[in-house]
């Protein structure tokens, strides 16, 4: 299985970002977008996973999980990484919380011994939309400025809950299924 722990706003801000990001979605850009139920905020990705680790992942989650209170979502803004010129994924911007903070440092700590390495770069905390496909060239991002200019995404919510989820690849992009959901104590 194809795994990452990630945090899953509710439909509505969810539908929020999409509506945002329709007009970057009507242009014919070579990304690939992730469905309105797809939006999410990943705080690890695992790769690939064998199915007998489960238990000591929802362990290792329900251990990251307590202690860690509501996490306040405030979505605004939108961009790409790296950059403009070269996008490789899409993003709403979510403005950094400490209790986000905590958790993902939890995330990260309580996982690394299982044979999971810690990120490399520091957490930038967003909400993926989509993600350039493999093919794609700069020149068919001319102008992305421009474009995320005209995206306003104004959002927010309460999260109470974290979740394992697979990740099951497919033509049109990634597929998402919670595997366990740990609420936040």
């Amino acid at each position: 299985m194809r795994l990452f722990i990630a945090l899953t706003p509710p439909p509505e801000v969810q539908r929020t970002v999409w509506e945002a990001f329709r007009p970057l979605l009507a242009r014919d850009l070579p990304v690939k977008w992730v469905s309105l139920e797809g939006v999410h905020l990943t705080l690890k990705f695992l790769g690939e996973v064998g199915d007998e680790r489960r238990d000591e992942l929802v362990a290792a989650l329900g251990a990251a999980a307590v202690g860690t209170r509501p996490i306040a979502l405030v979505v605004r803004g939108a961009g790409v990484f790296p950059a403009p010129e070269r996008p490789r994924v899409f993003w709403a911007g979510v403005e950094p919380d400490p209790a986000l903070e905590l958790l993902a440092d939890r995330v990260e700590r309580g996982f690394a011994p299982r044979g999971f390495p810690t990120e490399g770069r520091p957490f930038r905390p967003h909400l993926t939309v989509g993600r350039a496909r493999r093919n794609a060239r700069p020149r068919e991002f001319a102008g992305m400025d421009r474009m995320l200019d005209g995206v306003v995404v104004t959002a927010d919510a309460v999260l109470e809950t974290v979740d394992l989820m697979r990740s099951t690849p497919g033509p049109e992009g990634s597929v998402y299924h919670t595997v366990h959901r740990e609420r936040l104590s």
